[in-house]
């Protein structure tokens, strides 16, 4: 790395990251979705089945908080929410087809206005600024907290 002091990491991408998702709000509204709805249907792409704790977990959310967002989308007909054979505590959450349409056409819109910003950045730049931010995306958090 050249010798310039650069701002921190957080420094930088907070801003930008609290930028982009004010950018994402009318696509949102658009859509008629919170910012909490989209990140549930976003994470129930990962694995079709998740229980509502670790999908809670996964989206930074609180498990009491996250009933309510859940309550909504099930009354949509967007996720379906099923007891978990393993433990009768628990329920299991996934998307239903409705629900998958919606969270497309949601990140369609949103990627589509990240492409206007991308495209201040010359191809081979673009490509490999995604290809960091997926790698740092994919370190996982307790290894981000201690020692790197």
């Amino acid at each position: 790395m050249d010798d310039e002091r650069r701002p921190d990491l957080a420094a930088m991408m907070v801003p930008l990251g609290r930028i982009l998702m004010a950018a994402e709000e009318p696509v949102l509204r658009a859509h008629d979705l919170t910012m909490w709805a989209y990140a549930v249907l976003y994470a129930l792409d990962d694995r079709p089945l998740r229980n509502q704790s670790a999908l809670a977990q996964s989206i930074g959310a609180d498990k009491t908080r996250i009933i309510g967002v859940l309550d909504g989308l099930q009354e949509r007909g967007l996720i379906r929410r099923e007891p978990d054979p393993a433990d009768r505590r628990a329920h299991l959450v996934s998307l239903t087809p409705e629900g998958r349409r919606l969270r497309d056409a949601a990140q369609a819109a949103i990627q589509e206005r990240e492409d206007r910003l991308l495209a201040r950045l010359p191809e081979n730049e673009r490509r490999a600024f995604l290809r960091a931010l997926r790698t740092l995306h994919a370190v996982p958090r307790d290894e981000i907290l201690g020692d790197l």
